[in-house]
Formats: C-alpha cells, structure tokens, sequence
C-alpha cells in the first residue's frame, strides 16, 4: 500500500494544485514531484518566473506558501505497482473538502493530470465555488511536448501572487 504525503499549504492559499499519488521518487525521498524528469517545477518556473526547481526542498515548500499555492493528492493510499496512474488502484481518497475548509481565500483548484480530474470529480460539488483547471500531466510519461503543457498550464498565472 502506497500513502500520500501531507498536504503543503498556507492558510492564504489562492492555489491548490492536486495530483493523484506521488511517484516512486517522490515516495521514497519523501517529496513532491521528485522524478528529474518530471515538468512540474519546470512548469511553474517559467509561468512565474521563480527559480524553484534550484531551491532545496524545504526551501521550494516555503517559496510555494509564499506564491499562495497548495500542493497535495487527491488519493490518500492505494494499491500501485511502478509510477503510472494506469496502475492505482484506488483504496481511499484523501478528504479534500478538509482541506478546502482550511483554505478561506482559495480561488482555484487545479488538477495535474487526467487521474487527478477523475478521482476528484467524482464529487465535484465541493468545488462549485472555485475555478476548477483540468491540466495535462507533468509526469514524464506523459510525451506532450513542454511548450503545449505550458500553454495549458499558464491559466495558473492568474491564481498565483
């Protein structure tokens, strides 16, 4: 059985970006979007012009609060052989609407992959009065090429300080 890792969240968050269950990298060092390959902190980077992906991980996480954005999961623990969301086998969802409550100045939840949106959705009424952003995929096994998940992904610019 696979966990999840704690949410990463200041209460002034106007951003909260869920993915669907770390990876084995991310797992094993115990921190968000940690494949090297993966485009997550690439992607952030150039939308805000930050430099995250050079900050040390403790670092990154404050420099995150800082531009008001959230981070978690949207499945609590599950079944997964390998990295792939092809192979989750949902067992629990993590409470989100938990998390939303603890969250007054949130405007927009944004979903890093297709699994994210589908897991999430399936009570989607907790969301009715944020922006919801369905986005492609970070991961590395997702071949979109870096400058079409840019397009997409730079919605975020207006949710971020």
């Amino acid at each position: 059985m696979k966990a999840c890792l704690p949410p990463v969240f200041a209460p002034d968050a106007k951003l909260l970006i869920l993915g669907s269950l770390p990876g084995e990298q991310s797992l094993a060092r115990q921190q968000y979007y940690a494949h090297p390959r993966n485009q997550f902190w690439d992607l952030l980077d150039s939308i805000f012009h930050s430099n995250l992906r050079q900050l040390e991980y403790d670092a990154r996480m404050a420099a995150l609060k800082d531009m008001g954005i959230a981070l978690w999961d949207v499945v609590a623990q599950a079944e997964r052989e390998g990295s792939l969301d092809g192979q989750l086998r949902l067992s629990e969802a993590n409470d989100l609407s938990r998390l939303l409550e603890q969250l007054p100045e949130l405007k927009a939840v944004a979903f890093n992959g297709g699994t994210a949106f589908k897991i999430a959705m399936k009570d989607g009424q907790k969301f009715s009065h944020l922006a919801v952003l369905a986005l492609p995929s970070s991961s590395p096994a997702y071949t979109l090429a870096f400058g079409s998940k840019l397009q997409k992904w730079s919605v975020l610019k207006r949710y971020g300080r």
